[in-house]
């Protein structure tokens, strides 16, 4: 018999202080090679542990990464078969993101009705369409519409279920009449608790960004990103490379689903070659997977590398911590650049730029804000 899932029909769009453009920025900044490598050797947590206290006036939850539960079981010896593995399913996941999701409700007949959701990736999910109620911690919300999937492949296979918080009407926040969330996701090696929190305000010293609006996509939380910049300048690529034009086409989401942020090739390019250039003292190793930009630091315990930063709208920039962008690929040393070209026309900030970071989406202003070490 086929599993059952049950699913909601929510899904994931997903080091400094705010700086302005008159602010001189950082040319570079150093990156924990010892530290990095360390957690790849970890037997991993027995338990995990909560760094901070969300306040009485939100609604909670902690998250256990199932990548990380996954590593301890069958990868605790090769961290580079754990990071293929986990490579491999962001692919799968940028396929689905990539299709545009239509839900199609079947038959319905005496109260019940049947639901189906299929993915680029071949992907997909049937079974019943209902309300049920739901309870998180001491929390019930009654009537929340989901499905319960009979039938199910590719990505929903190895889940209990998916809690989507996407801009659609049936989404989990719109459900709960929620005005806020957000979420802050500790990286993939961490002994802590990722925190998703509902009714929660954004900081007073979050990085904010406008969200964009896409009627052709409305399930995602599209950002108004105006350019990228590296060592300390802004790098020359168009802004219409980041937005979504006359046909719904292009524009970059936050996605906390998919791991390495993807940019258009066009843009890609400028963004490695700009970091190539500031890094010219460090040995290079071959490329690995989707990544072509990698390093051998086998032999360092840090390493100075450029500032990657993303900025927004009024001279806003978000600088990125180094151990967001230059990530161990294996326990030996092989570190690699951690964004990916795509050919598609849309362009992902993928969850490895947003670790340590609490993202917050305020959909009563259509504004997303980045509060760096607020985990």
């Amino acid at each position: 018999m086929a599993p059952l899932l049950l699913l909601f029909f929510i899904f994931f769009a997903s080091s400094s202080p705010l700086t302005h453009s008159r602010t001189r920025p950082l040319k570079t900044t150093m990156l924990d090679v010892a530290s990095s490598l360390q957690k790849t050797t970890r037997n991993g947590p027995t338990s995990y542990s909560l760094k901070t206290q969300p306040s009485e006036s939100t609604l909670s939850l902690q998250l256990l990464s199932r990548a990380s539960i996954q590593k301890h079981q069958s990868y605790t010896n090769n961290y580079k078969l754990f990071t293929l593995s986990l490579l491999e399913r962001d692919s799968a996941r940028v396929k689905v993101i990539e299709t545009r999701l239509d839900l199609a409700l079947k038959r319905c007949r005496n109260g019940t009705c049947l639901y189906e959701v299929s993915y680029g990736d071949g992907s997909f999910t049937v079974g019943e369409f209902a309300t049920e109620t739901i309870t998180l911690g001491s929390v019930s919300v009654p009537n929340v519409a989901i499905g319960c999937g009979h039938n199910n492949e590719g990505l929903f296979v190895g889940a209990a279920g998916l809690l989507g918080l996407g801009g659609g009407a049936l989404s989990f926040p719109a459900q709960l009449n929620a005005t806020s969330f957000s979420y802050c996701l500790v990286d993939r090696d961490s002994d802590h608790v990722s925190t998703l929190e509902f009714h929660s305000a954004l900081s007073h010293y979050a990085v904010t960004a406008p969200l964009r609006r896409n009627k052709a996509m409305n399930t995602f939380y599209y950002v108004g990103l105006t350019g990228i910049g590296v060592g300390g300048e802004v790098l020359p690529i168009p802004e219409a490379s980041f937005e979504v034009d006359s046909t719904g086409a292009g524009g970059v989401i936050v996605d906390s689903g998919t791991a390495v942020t993807r940019l258009k090739e066009e843009v890609y390019d400028v963004l490695r070659d700009a970091f190539l250039s500031g890094t010219k003292g460090l040995q290079r190793a071959n490329g690995v997977a989707l990544f072509d930009t990698c390093y051998d630091l086998s032999s360092k315990s840090s390493v100075e590398v450029p500032t990657v930063s993303f900025h927004f709208p009024g001279g806003r920039e978000l600088p990125l911590p180094a151990k967001n962008y230059l990530i161990p690929v294996d326990s030996v040393g092989t570190f690699c650049f951690a964004f990916a070209p795509t050919t598609s026309s849309l362009s992902i900030i993928g969850n490895v730029q947003q670790q340590g970071t609490r993202v917050g989406f305020d959909v009563a202003n259509w504004v997303v804000g980045f509060s760096v070490d607020s985990c």
